[in-house]
């Protein structure tokens, strides 16, 4: 994972800094957290003051984690978070490719002097740190934490708070284990984590069974009236606008997962989620099989990802939007049967 170069540098910025700060992405999910939080948590055990900065808010869900005392939303306190990273001797940029990617926490990242490592596996990574450890065919950088640490550090540094934000960072990246966990690997690093008492059931339980009755039925109201089924092109999508997502009092992270929903339907490959935003329409896309959904997102939606996972943004209005997605199925018509 590290070259040895990469190693030494690492190891000795972390033995030299006093103040580390964690940056993720916009609209954090399990996996940016969860590794943003295990990496401050073991920065913590070394005596370092390490401290997670997310750009906007996390989903209820996730609130629960060991070690959220130690994350500041730049969106509601904009001075802390500005006076985390400018106070840094050490940045980690975790679970992004691209500056873009964190909004407003851009101008100080990149104003600051302190030195630089980006952890992260995202397709096409913009060089923006000192260090760039990127390895794409990870299905989480919750795994990539994990390897990490046991690279840097000679002793064992993981106990029960830390294995439990990695499980997390990686369960919700791979679905539960559904999608990008094909390897023997990503099963090996769950392994290891059970040896500190990780209560597994109790975490899922966290994670998938604590969500509102409003968001129940938002996920109802998607099922019935919002699901459209285009068996011709293996496809299905979900579109919510903003006055659906407030009759059902959305809040931060109610549409997670719900891109995977139309999965259940026997033949598709090719899902979509269309949420209405402020100032543009969010799009998610998923696939199975080989249908790359990255390459959807980065020709059409100004956006990127993986393979089967991917997302962008449409400037155009929801209608035009869905619209638009349709016209664009025939184009991938024999990729999708041949999937």
């Amino acid at each position: 994972m590290l070259s040895e170069e990469a190693g030494k540098n690492i190891s000795q910025w972390i033995g030299s800094a006093k103040k580390v700060a964690v940056l993720t992405h916009t609209n954090p999910d399990g996996d940016a957290i969860g590794s943003s939080l295990a990496l401050a948590l073991v920065l913590k055990k070394q005596g370092i003051d390490a401290r997670v900065v997310i750009p906007d808010g996390l989903p209820d869900f996730l609130r629960w984690l060991p070690g959220i005392e130690l994350s500041t939303t730049f969106a509601y306190k904009k001075e802390k978070a500005i006076e985390v990273i400018e106070g840094a001797d050490l940045i980690f940029c975790l679970d992004f490719n691209d500056p873009d990617r964190i909004n407003g926490v851009k101008e100080y990242l990149l104003r600051s002097t302190a030195k630089k490592v980006l952890i992260d596996h995202h397709q096409n990574p913009v060089r923006f740190t000192d260090i760039s450890i990127s390895e794409t065919w990870r299905g989480s950088v919750g795994e990539m934490i994990y390897l990490f640490l046991k690279e840097v550090f000679v002793e064992d540094v993981l106990d029960k708070d830390i294995a439990t934000c990695l499980y997390v960072a990686i369960m919700t990246d791979t679905g539960n284990f559904n999608y990008a966990s094909s390897y023997p690997e990503v099963f090996h690093i769950v392994g290891e984590l059970m040896n500190y008492d990780l209560e597994k059931d109790r975490i899922y339980s966290n994670v998938y069974d604590a969500f509102s009755e409003d968001r129940m039925r938002l996920q109802g109201y998607c099922m019935q009236e919002k699901m459209v089924v285009l068996p011709k092109f293996h496809t299905a999508y979900i579109s919510l606008t903003d006055e659906e997502l407030r009759r059902f009092n959305h809040r931060k992270g109610d549409t997670e997962g719900f891109v995977n929903i139309p999965f259940s339907v026997k033949g598709i490959r090719f899902t979509a989620l269309f949420v209405e935003k402020k100032d543009r329409i969010k799009a998610s896309f998923r696939s199975r099989g080989k249908f790359p959904v990255n390459r959807v997102a980065a020709d059409h939606y100004q956006g990127g990802g993986h393979i089967n996972a991917a997302g962008g943004d449409s400037f155009l209005s929801m209608e035009e939007t869905l619209k638009q997605f349709q016209s664009l199925l025939p184009e991938y018509a024999r990729l999708l049967s041949d999937t």
